[in-house]
């Protein structure tokens, strides 16, 4: 009889064909190397790979997370949206902190972004609520474009033999 945990163990956790990073070639700015790594999983066919795991916390500092899709990184920061009467947007007004995980599983990626979270202008967040796929013209004055002001972003590149390479910069702006 099988146990989950043998049968946990016995799954393979990387393939063997991974992309190499070596961190001394990376670029001063992280954005920069995401938008690198973001555009060699679309390269590859990564399902989804806007999507993330955002973790945010209450003011008892109870953790959540839930999967979002990143909505643009520029000069404001890693923007996502959701309504401010949402769980999320509740405990981002109680605490405007944030982690932001990406996985991309099919090149042993990851990428971790942690920072202050700011609102974007009600102009920028209605334009997005008016660019969603299921778009109406009906307006949504909860709906929330918030920006992640990274204070650290680390790159996390898998490797078969389990030597995995972390990239990590820190004391960011944010």
């Amino acid at each position: 009889m099988s146990t989950l945990r043998s049968r946990l163990r016995a799954l393979a956790d990387f393939p063997n064909d991974l992309p190499g990073f070596d961190p001394a070639s990376a670029p001063a700015d992280p954005a920069e190397l995401f938008l690198a790594w973001l555009e060699e999983a679309l390269a590859a066919g990564v399902r989804q790979p806007h999507a993330f795991s955002l973790a945010t916390v209450n003011t008892g500092g109870v953790p959540s997370s839930r999967m979002l899709i990143l909505k643009d990184l520029d000069a404001d920061g890693w923007q996502f949206a959701t309504a401010r009467t949402s769980r999320k947007g509740r405990e981002l007004a109680e605490n405007p902190r944030a982690a932001l995980n990406f996985y991309w599983s099919e090149l042993g990626r990851q990428v971790r972004v942690v920072g202050s979270v700011v609102e974007l202008s009600a102009e920028a967040s209605a334009r997005d609520w008016a660019e969603r796929p299921a778009a109406d013209d009906a307006a949504n004055p909860a709906w929330q474009l918030y920006a992640v002001r990274p204070t650290e972003v680390e790159f996390w590149q898998a490797s078969a033999d389990r030597h995995h390479i972390r990239h990590r910069y820190d004391n960011l702006p944010g």
